[in-house]
């Protein structure tokens, strides 16, 4: 037994070796492909951190534009665009005619010129049946929006050029106030005769559009007074709404109205030539 012992322990010996041997050989194949994993995942975070400022940017593409507040004989009239890819995909009214009748003709009217707008790309649409002077508004303030849209389309492409020199940049918005201001006109349409009188209308236009109407000829004596008073200003606030010659008449004020659009279309022929 005492004689044994001594090879018990050099077997034992042995084996523990090789056990150890075996050990280290299968844990090196398993600690490589870990790292191969980990050394794997950092491409993937950096692929998934760079899809992120794609989808900003598409975020950054979709704007709102809020068109000018348009007044009407009801009320203002102000329209907000939601813009993706220069295309509307959103048109709300952000202030309408309320009160009384105004909130029927609102609660028809609106969402119809909404739907339109999306539809038209424009400010080409037609105007709700019953709700004309709340359509024309619209019609205006989306035509604003639009307007506002495209400046800051044509800005944009140009606003690299203009940080470039702060001097010159003066120097440009000087002359473009100036030429600005070359565009206003006033124009006076040819005096148009009426059973009770002349009507003759003046208008300023500012690059394109009615800024102000107003009659420097009416109807003058007796019930004629009364009429002009009640019939004048509002043609000269729908002539500005419309920016065209296609307004309505003011009821009991036939022959001043008619008049009124006459002269006001040759005041828009000679400001177009």
């Amino acid at each position: 037994m005492r004689k044994s012992h001594p090879i018990r322990r050099v077997v034992l010996a042995t084996a523990a070796t090789v056990s150890g041997v075996v050990l280290l050989l299968s844990l090196k194949p398993a600690s490589d492909p870990a790292a191969a994993a980990a050394a794997g995942a950092a491409p993937q975070q950096t692929a998934a951190a760079q899809e992120s400022p794609q989808g900003g940017a598409q975020a950054a593409g979709t704007g709102t534009v809020t068109g000018d507040a348009a007044q009407t004989q009801y009320g203002a009239v102000q329209v907000r665009l939601t813009v993706a890819g220069g295309k509307i995909t959103k048109a709300e009214a952000v202030q309408a005619p309320k009160g009384g009748l105004s909130d029927q003709k609102t609660q028809l009217a609106v969402p119809k010129l909404n739907q339109e707008a999306v539809a038209a790309q424009s400010a080409q649409i037609d105007a709700v049946s019953g709700a004309t002077y709340t359509s024309t508004g619209y019609k205006k303030s989306l035509q604003s929006a639009l307007d506002k849209m495209k400046a800051s389309s044509g800005s944009s492409s140009g606003s690299s050029s203009g940080s470039s020199s702060s001097s010159s940049s003066g120097a440009s918005s000087g002359s473009s106030a100036g030429s600005g201001a070359a565009q206003v006109r006033t124009v006076t349409g040819k005096a148009v005769q009426t059973q009770y009188g002349t009507v003759q209308v003046r208008i300023t236009v500012s690059n394109g559009k009615i800024t102000k109407a107003d009659a420097v000829q009416a109807p003058k004596g007796g019930l004629s007074d009364q009429k002009t008073q009640l019939s004048v200003p509002k043609l000269n606030q729908e002539a500005v709404a419309a920016g065209t010659a296609n307004i309505d008449s003011v009821s009991g004020a036939t022959y001043t109205s008619t008049g009124y659009k006459q002269s006001l279309q040759s005041a828009l022929d000679q400001a177009g030539g």
